[in-house]
């Protein structure tokens, strides 16, 4: 794969510029060349040959230089072939050097000639020069004659064991040309791979595990001696070598270790307590979650060693380490790749291409890695179409309900765009995101049929396709947007827009009875003039008409089949006489003819709108097969994960080795949990870190020196004199690696304390952080949802002042045996943790709004303002039934209390009561469950609770605009319970007031896809003014605007977390209906809320 190229690279890199510079002269044409075409080149090649004969070895240098000069500018050279291979035995060294990239470069070429040479090349193969001796072994199989094979098997054996490592990286190379050119020899170099396979020298590991992929790929028996030698070494490795060597352990590590996902199932399986279980049996259960999977030493080995090369230069590296972490590490630590692959996206557009392929696939599965890099993969306007197209993909596979309305203002934009195949992608996207969030199904619906009056063809007709596979999920509410397409059909040009218009229409026209037949006329009228497609289709909606309306149609139809007989198009004939047969009854018309009307009319299924990447995920990520999306030859495939795990103690070398290898990968096991962060975003991260890391790294770097020197001190070959001498001093220095190496264990304890206390300092200096700027928290905003889990842990610790210093220290205990476990989630080291900020009251729009709305002018003359709730609703939830709960009962509502414990948290009431005879102790909250971006502010732990006695407590969750539930565990001295908390869209608010002509101001400017509206038949008691007011701020924390009219009703409010504006429209209309319009960015909120209060008003 890389054999001639790199060892060019290496050997003649040197020479190469000198060489060039020196050629120079002899292209520039002579006078001569301007008469004769030819004359030029032949006299100048004599003129080489001449020199290449001379006796002088000046002269021949000279003449050598040309010649690779003429090489490296891609002139051929080829006929000057016999005067250079002759100078292959010269005594110059940099003659024979320079001959023999020359040979290298056409010894293929002319095989005949080079065999003339090959006894020189075999003396040269103990040349005491190691370039000559690898050059000779490169030439040598170069040329491709099945007559030297043993020769050239020899050669491999000797160059296996040559002392210079330079020569045995080109053996490597020399075993797959010679695999290819004769396959029988298999055997025989599998005994060379495994030989090189133990050599400890960097610059052959990347080399031999490329031939051992090529030659005996399902050898796995071969690596296991070398596992932990090939993970060891792979930081020092070439690049490309780094790249063929993870590949390599990534299939190792399927075959040999047990999958880490199962651990995830069967948590999930034990978390649910049975209430009649007895204590013993709960222990039981407990230590068979704890025992459930443990982690192979081998594999953290590998997971660990890899991990520094997310760091590296080369994008093929980078993304060589994420396919390994997404195919074998752990669900909860593949998440530590994205933020490197989000850094490929600053490369060439080739790289861009790859990492954007592999990151729409890992996209699908799992949302959560990239979402807090969303804004990464807004599209550029300097982006080229493949760019465009996938990261367009990638937003769509990352869209949610929180994230919507911000990807469809941005989808919004690409629409306008003027690359057309792009705009018409996003109008895909739109319609991919409306079936997979039934919330925004009806706004996406709208700002379609928006752009059905776009002037741009493409822009309508992709709108029409994809109005088209929307309505076939819901027709029954769209008989107007139907119509609306029937009347553009004059416009429309595009035969697929056309043919999808007639098939709506011809599908639902005993929806729209009075158009259709009209659109069968009209159409009927063109039918000559038609694309094929739009015929099929019209030929489609006669039929559908003559069956449903054959009084009106019956004529029409049969006009049209007329046409259709005598069509240059054979389908639309073979066409025409299948629809008459079946549908005109006549003699010779079959059984079918009765079931024509069932068959044409069946109900049909609704388009499945699928991601393209969907069926890639069978390929390994990064692979060529992958990006084509179709197997390519030489693709391995991963194995499954075995049920067992196979014996490890076949990757233990010896059994004093093994012994210091074992307790080396145990000391690093231990030390990787307090380890410091591997990223960092900024300057003062990495300067905390590597004060509580010092102490590691010294440990770990004397480890690592401790393998390297076991490695230089054996060679199986025999070794020089500074060989030897490396090995008396690698055993002098062994007794003192294993010394570090135990000091680094002791010190493992007292690091974690240290880092316990800088914990608790960095949560105690957040909480002063308050008055950070309000740009600065929106600009961080993109990428909190994955710190939130930190971000929650450390606002715990760092919460009132006034709690006491007793109940301080165990929640301090508490909390760092966590920040371990979860060091490897840990992606919040790019994205710094804000604590809550105070908002004062009366405050204007939130910052997020202000972003969003950027660029609308907001006059300084608006005023809007938060106000008190207007209603405080008394329906309160269950929380914990006294059943479940052994005795303890607790209930909640929503006490609409702004800014008690931040300014994005929702206030919550819990009441907990004591139902039995005994007092109950110590009930707090604990292991919170919350989806990314969710915080919880908890409660103080309440001591103790008397038997029949209540308490009620606040606690503030931040939902983040959403109705997801808030799941954590209710806690007493002796049991846990889980219990959650979910809330009506309505208390995700805050009532503010402001004039009507601010209210009409704002709603103007959410129109379109940010207004919703329905039409409800009003109940007779809620008819007045009052009545309507009462029962909506019930329902929803909203405040009331001042109307002019009697019979409009204003409500406005704005989300607890973002700060976004929601304004509330009650306009009563005559025979007991009313309008129900909401205008708002929050799409998703909006129809939720337009759910929850139509039965409000609806019912008595």
């Amino acid at each position: 794969m890389f054999g001639n190229g790199l060892s060019y690279s290496e050997q003649g890199a040197e020479a190469a510029p000198e060489l060039v510079q020196e050629a120079a002269p002899t292209t520039t044409p002579s006078a001569p060349a301007a008469f004769g075409l030819f004359s030029s080149d032949t006299k100048k090649n004599e003129d080489l040959k001449q020199m290449l004969e001379s006796s002088k070895d000046s002269a021949k240098l000279d003449a050598m230089k040309r010649i690779v000069g003429m090489i490296a500018k891609g002139k051929n050279a080829s006929e000057l072939f016999p005067a250079v291979v002759k100078n292959v035995a010269s005594k110059n060294i940099e003659i024979k050097k320079l001959v023999y990239v020359y040979l290298m470069r056409y010894a293929e070429e002319q095989q005949d000639l080079a065999l003339l040479s090959i006894s020189t090349f075999q003396r040269a193969l103990k040349d005491p020069n190691q370039l000559i001796r690898a050059s000779a072994l490169r030439v040598l199989s170069s040329i491709r004659v099945p007559i030297i094979v043993p020769i050239m098997m020899l050669a491999i054996k000797e160059a296996s064991s040559d002392l210079s490592p330079y020569v045995r990286k080109n053996a490597a190379h020399a075993i797959q040309k010679l695999y290819s050119l004769d396959p029988e020899q298999k055997e025989m170099l599998i005994e060379v791979i495994e030989k090189l396979l133990k050599d400890r020298s960097t610059l052959v590991a990347g080399s031999v595990v490329m031939a051992f992929e090529e030659v005996c790929p399902d050898r796995i028996d071969l690596i296991h001696k070398n596992y932990r030698k090939l993970c060891n070494l792979l930081v020092d490795v070439e690049e490309w070598g780094q790249v063929v060597i993870i590949h390599m352990l990534t299939r190792y590590a399927r075959t040999q270790f047990v999958s880490p996902w199962k651990n995830d199932e069967v948590v999930e399986e034990y978390s649910e307590n049975n209430f009649y279980e007895s204590d013993e049996e709960q222990k039981e259960k407990d230590r068979k979650v704890k025992n459930t999977y443990t982690m192979d030493p081998d594999h953290r080995l590998l997971l660990r060693n890899t991990k520094p090369l997310l760091q590296s230069r080369n994008a093929a590296v980078v993304m060589a380490v994420a396919q390994l972490y997404w195919h074998s590490a752990p669900k909860s630590e593949a998440g530590i790749v994205s933020k490197s692959l989000v850094r490929l996206l600053r490369s060439n557009r080739e790289v861009q291409y790859i990492v954007l392929q592999n990151i729409a696939t890992m996209s699908i599965q799992r949302k959560g890695m990239f979402e807090p890099y969303m804004k990464s993969f807004y599209v550029r306007s300097t982006d080229p179409t493949m760019i465009k197209t996938l990261k367009l993909e990638i937003l769509t596979n990352l869209a949610n309900e929180a994230n919507i309305s911000t990807l469809l203002r941005e989808f919004q934009t690409y629409v306008k765009s003027q690359d057309k195949q792009f705009a018409a992608a996003t109008i895909q996207a739109i319609g991919r995101c409306a079936t997979n969030i039934t919330e925004v199904t009806d706004t996406c619906l709208n700002g379609l049929v928006c752009l059905l009056s776009n002037r741009d063809e493409i822009v309508v007709a992709e709108s029409v396709v994809v109005i088209k596979k929307l309505l076939q999920t819901q027709p029954a509410h769209h008989g107007e947007i139907i119509k609306h397409m029937a009347k553009l059909l004059d416009n429309i040009t595009v035969p697929v827009a056309r043919a999808s218009i007639l098939w709506l229409i011809g599908e639902y026209c005993e929806r729209v009875p009075k158009i259709a037949p009209d659109v069968l006329r009209k159409t009927a009228k063109t039918f000559t003039n038609e694309d094929d497609l739009v015929k099929l289709q019209i030929l489609n909606l006669g039929t559908k008409l003559y069956l449903t309306n054959s009084k009106q149609t019956k004529l029409l139809t049969q006009y049209v089949l007329n046409l259709g007989k005598y069509d240059q198009s054979y389908d639309i004939r073979d066409r025409t006489r299948f629809i008459r047969q079946l549908i005109v009854p006549n003699e010779k018309s079959g059984a079918l003819s009765k079931y024509a009307k069932k068959i044409f009319l069946a109900q049909k299924p609704a388009p499945l709108l699928e991601s393209p990447f969907k069926d890639r995920d069978h390929f390994q990520l990064g692979t060529l097969s992958h990006t084509l999306n179709s197997r390519a030859t030489g693709y391995l495939e991963l194995s499954d994960w075995p049920e067992v795990a196979p014996d490890p103690s076949v990757r233990n070398v010896d059994v004093a080795e093994s012994a210091k290898e074992w307790t080396g990968i145990l000391g690093k096991t231990k030390k990787e949990k307090p380890a410091e962060k591997f990223y960092s975003e900024s300057e003062e991260e990495e300067d905390e870190s590597a004060s509580t890391g010092s102490s590691e790294s010294e440990s770990g770097s004397e480890s690592e020196k401790e393998d390297k020197e076991e490695g230089s001190s054996d060679d199986s070959s025999g070794s020089s004199s500074s060989e030897a001498s490396s090995d008396s001093e690698s055993e002098s220095k062994e007794s003192a690696a294993k010394k570090t190496s135990r000091a680094a264990a002791e010190n493992d304890s007292e690091n974690i304390k240290r880092k316990a206390k800088g914990i608790s300092k960095e949560s105690s200096t957040s909480g002063s952080s308050d008055t950070e700027s309000i740009s600065s928290e929106e600009s961080s905003s993109d990428s909190k949802s994955e710190s939130d889990s930190k971000s929650d842990f450390e606002s715990g610790k760092s919460r009132s002042p006034a709690s006491s210093k007793k109940e301080e220290k165990p929640v301090q205990d508490r909390k760092v045996p966590n920040k371990q476990d979860v060091y490897l989630l840990d992606l919040d080291d790019f994205c710094p943790v804000t604590t809550p900020v105070a908002v004062p009251t009366a405050a204007v729009l939130s910052p997020s709004v202000t972003a969003d709305l950027e660029g609308l002018s907001l006059s300084s003359s608006s005023v809007i303002d938060v106000t008190t709730q207007v209603s405080v609703p008394t329906k309160t939830h269950e929380l914990l039934h006294r059943m479940s709960g052994k005795g303890l009962a607790a209930h909640y509502h929503f006490s609409r209390q702004p800014g008690i414990f931040g300014d994005r948290m929702v206030s919550v009431q819990v009441t907990v009561t004591n139902t039995t005879d005994q007092k109950i102790e110590n009930i707090h909250i604990k292991e919170k469950k919350l989806p990314p971006g969710m915080r919880m502010h908890e409660f103080n732990p309440i001591e103790y609770l008397e038997p029949a006695g209540s308490i009620t407590v606040s606690m503030g969750i931040d939902f983040c605009d959403s109705t997801q539930m808030a799941s954590f565990q209710l806690c007493t001295k002796d049991d846990r319970f889980d219990v959650n908390i979910q809330p009506p869209v309505g208390e995700l608010l805050l009532p503010v007031t402001m004039s009507e002509k601010d209210f009409k101001k704002e709603q103007g400017m959410l129109t379109g896809m940010n207004e919703t509206s329905t039409t409800i038949a009003v109940a007779p008691q809620n008819s007045t003014r009052l009545v309507i007011i009462e029962r909506i701020v019930k329902a929803a924390n909203l405040g009331v605007v001042p109307s002019g009219h009697d019979n409009i009703l204003r409500f406005a409010a704005k989300t607890v977390h973002s700060g976004s504006l929601m304004l509330v429209t009650v306009e009563m209309k005559e025979s007991s209906t009313a309008q129900l319009i909401i205008n708002t960015e929050k799409t998703v909120i909006g129809s939720v809320l337009l759910r929850e209060l139509k039965p409000v008003l609806s019912q008595g």
